[in-house]
C-alpha cells in the first residue's frame, strides 16, 4: 500500500510489525503482488506461532506492500521451474507448508483480519480463508484462474467455498474462473466487509493502535474492534438474485462436466451468458475442470483438515501432469495464450493415477 512507504525500504519479503495488542504480518514483494515462496510461508507460520505465544497479541492483521494487491498467489513461474528441473521435494515442501499455514489460520484462536484490497487470488485466498475478518474494497479482485494454467484451485478452496458460498458458486468460480469485483466479493462470501480504497490507510492505523488489553476473549475483542471500526464499512451491498439463480441452476451440486457443457449449450439459445461460459471452459485444461469438479464433490461435506489432506494428494498428481507445465508456459512465460491441453478432451481426462 502506498501509504506505507515508510516501510518500502525494508528488504525482506515479510515484514512484522507490533503494537500493544496487535501485530500485523505484510507481505512485501510488491513488484509480483506478494506473490508467495517457501521462505515466506516459513517467516508468517513463525509470526503466527510468536502471536500464539504471546499473552499481549489480541489479533494478527495481514496486509500486502504496494498499490496491486495483497497476493497473487503462490510463485508459480518459480514452482514450474522447480518441476521441469526435477526439483519436485522444494515443490512439495512449498504446498505442504502453504496448507499447514492455510490450517493454522482456520485454527488460530485468536481473531485474524486480512486486508484484501487490490488482487486476491490462489494462496492469497489461501490466507484470507480461515480469517475472521476479509475486508475487500472497490479495487479488490478475487479468483480462482488455476484452471487455465492445468493446475486446480488449492488452498482447501474446493472444501471452504461451500461454507461461504451460495449454492452453485462453488463449482462456478472454480471452474470458470470468474473475477469477482470489489463488493461482489462480499456478495458471494469470499469477503465479509467492504471499505472504500481511500480510506484504508485510516483503517489499518485504527487497528493497529487499538489497545484495549483488558478484554482477553477474542470474541468480545472483536466486538469492541467492530464498535471502533464500523464506521469505516459500507452498509449496502449490491445483490444480483437473477445471476444467482442462473448459477444456482446449471452449477449447483453438478457431477459431471459433460452434463455441465451440455446444459450451457442447451441454454446457448436463449441466454447470452451461457456461451461466454462456453467459451470460457474451452480455454481451459480438460484434466485440471475435471480433476476440479472431482474435488469440489468429494470435499464438499469434509472438515477444513481432512480437505488439506485431499489437496496434497491432488497437487502430486497435477504438477505431474503435463498440461502444468504448459499451462505456466502458454500463460505465463511466453504468453501466447495457445496451451496444447493433453488430453484436449474432458472425455480423454484419465484420473486413475489419482489416489485420494
Amino acid at each position: 500500500m502506498d501509504n506505507m512507504n515508510q516501510l518500502q525500504s525494508d528488504h525482506h519479503t515479510v515484514i512484522m510489525r507490533r503494537s500493544e495488542a496487535v501485530m500485523s504480518i505484510i507481505l512485501n514483494r510488491p513488484h509480483i503482488v506478494n506473490s508467495l515462496n517457501l521462505d515466506m510461508i516459513h517467516t508468517i507460520t513463525g509470526y503466527m506461532k510468536q502471536a500464539l505465544d504471546d499473552e499481549r497479541c489480541r489479533l494478527v492483521l495481514f496486509y500486502g506492500m504496494g498499490d496491486r494487491g495483497f497476493c497473487a498467489g503462490g510463485d508459480i513461474k518459480q514452482l514450474a521451474r522447480d518441476v521441469r528441473n526435477g526439483n519436485m521435494n522444494d515443490v512439495y515442501q512449498f504446498f505442504l507448508e502453504e496448507n499447514k499455514l492455510d490450517l493454522m489460520i482456520f485454527q488460530f484462536p485468536k481473531p485474524v483480519v486480512v486486508i484484501a484490497d487490490g488482487i486476491t487470488m490462489g494462496g492469497g485466498l489461501g490466507i484470507s480463508s480461515g480469517a475472521d475478518w476479509v475486508v475487500a474494497t472497490e479495487k479488490t479482485r478475487m479468483a480462482m484462474p488455476e484452471t487455465r494454467i492445468g493446475f486446480y484451485p488449492d488452498v482447501g478452496a474446493t472444501g471452504w467455498l461451500f461454507q461461504k458460498c451460495p449454492p452453485g458458486y462453488p463449482e462456478y468460480l472454480a471452474l470458470t474462473s470468474y473475477e469477482m469485483k470489489g463488493a461482489e466479493c462480499v456478495h458471494l462470501g469470499l469477503a465479509t466487509h467492504l471499505v472504500p480504497s481511500h480510506v484504508v490507510s485510516d483503517f489499518i492505523t485504527t487497528i493497529e493502535t487499538f489497545n484495549v488489553m483488558e478484554f482477553t476473549e477474542p470474541e468480545y475483542f472483536l466486538f469492541r474492534l467492530m464498535e471502533k471500526v464500523n464506521g469505516f464499512f459500507e452498509d449496502t451491498i449490491p445483490k444480483n438474485p437473477d445471476r444467482d439463480q442462473w448459477v444456482a441452476e446449471y452449477f449447483a451440486g453438478q457431477s459431471s462436466l459433460q452434463e455441465i457443457i451440455e446444459s450451457l449449450r442447451k441454454c446457448s439459445i436463449l441466454l447470452a451468458p451461457c456461451e461466454g461460459i462456453l467459451s470460457e471452459l474451452r480455454e481451459k485444461s480438460p484434466t485440471a475442470m475435471v480433476l476440479t469438479l472431482k474435488l469440489l464433490r468429494h470435499n464438499e461435506h469434509l472438515p477444513i483438515d481432512e480437505v488439506f489432506e485431499v489437496d496434497f494428494c491432488a497437487i502430486q498428481f497435477i504438477i505431474r501432469h503435463p498440461d502444468f507445465l504448459e499451462g505456466v508456459r502458454a500463460r505465463l512465460i511466453d504468453k501466447d495464450n495457445k496451451p496444447v491441453w493433453h488430453p484436449d478432451s474432458i472425455d480423454e481426462v484419465d484420473l486413475s493415477e489419482l489416489h485420494l
